[in-house]
């Protein structure tokens, strides 16, 4: 296995930015193992670079619900000595238009291209997250909206979740992997981990994006780990994404021997935005994680106890959930840094 830098032990090259001027996906990075080395020194030292973002401010623009993404980038913006200013678009806004060309006679007030150079103006970093219809998957996976705020806007843009992807999220997912490798070395020396993303059960139908979005970044980061995905014959996800993974659908040929387990539901992308099947054995019990090397278990969050994750798996050492959300501070601060540099 080819090891990362534990953090502060080298310092990062100074000879350009990580980033190109946005965050929004893994083609956005130059370099995956650096930004998660930046990630884990602001672990180390939250506020060594606490002047870095004064007197500038970076608007966090919500078009739905949020907890950890909300606060794990105003506490990141924060650290940087950046002045955070959260707006929920949907409750407190007018309806913004989209689509070019509009004639904007129905419910929507305002259009991106008037609003988003006005919040440019206000703002040094502009953030967005949105959300997929789950309707039309033309649509969704055109990122319109986000891409309209980056077209207009003339600020860089971090993507605070989107309609096909979550960045800030697979960024935290690689950190976490990472420091579990360098907090355990010896149980990896010599061999790649097996992170297994695996389908589970939900009561409804949820977006791919946190899906796509870690398979994107587990095959971008190439040779550092073994990666599989296992999901039932229905949920295929998004070919563009999924380029450099193994797909198999039976979970348990999939579990064996597997380090790190992310356990995550999405609904259908083939006839979209449907659950065609939700059978519970899909959901990750400890009987199942014996098939394993003593697997740590990996989940986003919010999570539905007893139907994607059991309370026995959630509750025991294999859990690294809550390590895992932590973490989202310091995704966000080491974005916010790399673009506040450029």
């Amino acid at each position: 296995m080819e090891e990362s830098i534990p953090a502060g032990s080298v310092k990062l090259k100074e000879t350009g930015s990580l980033l190109t001027g946005k965050f929004t996906t893994a083609t956005d990075v130059s370099d995956i193992d650096a930004l998660v080395s930046k990630a884990l020194e602001y672990k180390a030292d939250p506020y060594k670079d606490s002047q870095l973002g004064a007197r500038k401010r970076i608007g966090l623009l919500f078009l739905n619900p949020s907890l950890r993404t909300r606060l794990s980038t105003q506490i990141a913006a924060r650290n940087l000595g950046m002045e955070a200013i959260v707006f929920n678009v949907d409750k407190e806004g007018w309806q913004l238009e989209f689509e070019e060309g509009a004639i904007m006679s129905g419910s929507t007030s305002e259009h991106v291209k008037d609003a988003a150079p006005i919040l440019g103006s206000y703002f040094d970093i502009l953030c967005i997250r949105t959300f997929p219809s789950l309707v039309n998957r033309t649509d969704d996976y055109s990122e319109l909206y986000i891409s309209e705020f980056i077209k207009y806007c003339g600020r860089p843009v971090i993507s605070l979740e989107s309609a096909t992807l979550h960045p800030l999220q697979s960024l935290t997912d690689v950190i976490t992997i990472t420091e579990q490798t360098l907090q355990r070395p010896a149980d990896f020396k010599g061999r790649k981990p097996k992170v297994v993303l695996t389908w589970a059960p939900h009561v409804k139908p949820l977006p791919q994006c946190v899906a796509n979005s870690f398979s994107q970044w587990m095959c971008a980061w190439q040779g550092k780990s073994e990666f599989v995905i296992s999901h039932p014959g229905e949920y295929e996800l998004a070919p563009e994404f999924t380029n450099g993974a193994r797909i198999e659908y039976d979970q348990d040929k999939a579990l064996k021997d597997a380090d790190f387990v992310y356990v995550k539901n999405w609904s259908t992308y083939n006839d979209y935005g449907k659950i065609f099947e939700n059978d519970p054995s899909w959901m990750l019990s400890v009987e199942k994680l014996q098939l394993t090397r003593q697997a740590k278990v990996m989940h986003c969050l919010p999570v539905r106890r007893n139907v994607e994750l059991s309370d026995e798996v959630l509750d025991s050492t294999h859990s690294i959930v809550t390590q895992q959300a932590g973490n989202r501070v310091w995704a966000a601060q080491a974005v916010i840094s790399e673009l506040l540099r450029r």
